[in-house]
């Protein structure tokens, strides 16, 4: 999968990333190579998470072009 991700430097110096597709989903690092490694590890938790979430719930899932 591939996501696109937003990264800016927040006024304590941190770079901060958040995924705009995953509600929620963001996080931080002193560099932006830092940075975009901890996103990964985020993304992954993300993942997890809904899907266990959708597991547990009766809810049909489904795609949708645009």
């Amino acid at each position: 999968m591939v996501f696109r991700a937003v990264i800016e430097k927040d006024e304590t110096g941190y770079y901060v990333v958040e995924v705009p597709a995953l509600p929620g989903c963001l996080s931080q690092g002193k560099t932006i190579a830092e940075a975009k490694e901890n996103i990964k590890e985020a993304i992954e938790g993300w993942l997890e998470v809904m899907n266990e979430k959708v597991a547990r719930q009766n809810v049909e899932m489904f795609e949708v072009a645009v």
